[in-house]
This record gives structure tokens, sequence and C-alpha cells, in this order.
């Protein structure tokens, strides 16, 4: 609470009038934030009437529109992207520890090179990138396969991220060398010290790559756009736009629609928020 009053400038605030002043500042930053959150709350586990006047009370406390929501098949469209998003992270998280460690650790002709071609990856949007991925999923090189109206479609374009391979080869820049060569000279080989020195040592940068990897493949609406051939095939993202033009789907279903797919961002980022502030913090002291 100190450190919270020094950020605002409260520190020096004294008395009862300073004590009111800090709890209207406080209600005022948490209804601020955790506002909307509450609302949405209360209005999935409500009757909603009104779409324009939602509560931050409950009342008329129901299931109806979870059950209502269920029977959209919501379920299937959360198992979906619980599908893609599991199988996308682990892919991510390979080739990012992969390309870090070779980036990070080795040295190699146009290495500089290749961290550029990586980043310049970042300064492209999605809307870009959607016409010429949707040809290369039709036809993937080499193995010409057909990844369009499968699962398999919208886990493979994420599996590369540069925002992650460059948050993992910073940190792994910053692993002492004197541990690497400490495990050669007990004998250990690349696979060895990669598996068993620098993977553990950058734990806490897992820790961030997990919380803003599995956001970024839980948000995406585009590539599942592109993909999904039917029904079946919906994202809960993508199932959220067609329940919002459904006319006979009411407000309530979709925010109770709107709440299953928030929790499991909410679920990751309380799981992973202590190596995530390692993370940040560990950082902010190399840096």
């Amino acid at each position: 609470m100190r450190q919270l009053d020094t950020a605002l400038g409260l520190g020096a605030v004294r008395g009862p009038i300073g004590r009111i002043i800090k709890f209207a500042l406080y209600a005022l930053a948490v209804f601020i934030f955790a506002g909307p959150l509450i609302a949405l709350l209360v209005s999935a586990f409500g009757r909603v009437t009104d779409p324009t006047k939602l509560s931050l009370l409950p009342h008329d406390l129901t299931l109806d529109n979870f059950q209502a929501a269920v029977d959209q098949g919501v379920l299937r469209y959360l198992a979906n992207s619980l599908i893609v998003v599991g199988g996308g992270l682990l892919l991510q998280i390979a080739v990012s520890v992969s390309a870090a460690y070779a980036l990070a650790r080795k040295q190699f002709p146009g290495v500089r090179l290749v961290m550029l071609l990586i980043l310049s990856t970042m300064m492209l949007p999605e809307e870009i990138l959607a016409i010429p991925l949707s040809l290369v999923l039709a036809d993937v090189p080499i193995i010409h396969i057909n990844l369009v109206g499968t699962l398999a479609g919208m886990i493979v374009p994420v599996g590369a991220w540069a925002f992650a391979i460059l948050v993992m080869t910073e940190f792994m820049r910053d692993v002492p060398i004197e541990l690497e060569e400490a495990a050669r000279l007990d004998g250990a080989g690349d696979l060895r010290i990669f598996w068993s020195v620098i993977l553990p040592v950058c734990r806490p940068a897992l820790g961030v790559l997990g919380i803003f990897g599995f956001t970024m493949i839980w948000d995406q609406y585009i590539l599942p756009l592109l993909v999904a051939q039917d029904a079946s095939q919906f994202t809960l993202a993508l199932a959220l736009r067609s329940l919002r033009a459904d006319e006979q789907v009411g407000t309530g279903v979709l925010i109770a629609s709107a709440l299953l797919a928030l929790l499991p961002s909410v679920v990751v980022f309380l799981a992973l928020q202590r190596q995530f502030m390692r993370g940040l913090t560990s950082g902010a002291i190399k840096g």
C-alpha cells in the first residue's frame, strides 16, 4: 500500500482528509479497471433485458444463459480453442527456444541478417499476410498438404513468432558463458547443455512467453476465419462473431460466452504470474 501511495504521489498526504482522498482515488481506480469485468460477471449470471444497461449489482441470478450457450455449441468451440492454443503454444515455445539458442549461443555467418529477417515479420500486419497465408495453407510447400479446414491449419502458422524468439534470444545472451564452459568440461554436449543448463535458467522468460503466447493465440480471429470451413471448426473467438450476428441469440447468452472466452486467459495468468513477474524483474535488472 505504501508503494502504491508513493507511485500516486500520495505519500505526503496525512490526516482524515488525506485518507478520504486516498479512498476515493482507490475506489475510482477499482471502478475503472474492475467495473467492466464485474458487469460482465454479473450479467452472465443474470437476466439481461436491455444490453445498454448492464448492472454491477447481482439480481435474478440464473444459469439459463450458460445453458443456452451450451445449446448453441459453445463447449465445442471452447474445445477447439483449447486444442489450438495448446498445440500452438507448445510448438511456439519449441521453435522459440531452439531458434534463440542458435542465435544467442552460436556464431555462424549471417546471424545478424537472420535476426533482421525475423524482426521484419513483426512489421507486417495480419491483414497483409492473410492472402499469402491462405494460399500456403491450401498447398503447404514441399509436403503438399492442404491444411485448410483443419485445426492443424490454425496451429502451424502460430508456431514461429518473432516476439517470442526475440525475448528468448535476449534472455539467453545474458546467461553467463561460464555455466556453459563448466558443463562442457564435464563432458556435456550441446543438447545436454541446452536442456540441463540453459533452459532452467530461462524459466522466467518461459513464463513471459507462456502468458503472451497464450493470449496471442487465444485471441486469433483472422487465422481461424481463413482456415475454418464450417461451424464445427470454429474457435470461440470466431464463434462469438456468429453468435452476435444471430438475432435469435440473446444478449445474456453472448455475455456468458464472452465470460467463458475470458476465463482461460485469467487462469493462465494466475498460474504463471510468479514466473511472469520474475521474467519482467530479470529483464529490468539486466537492462
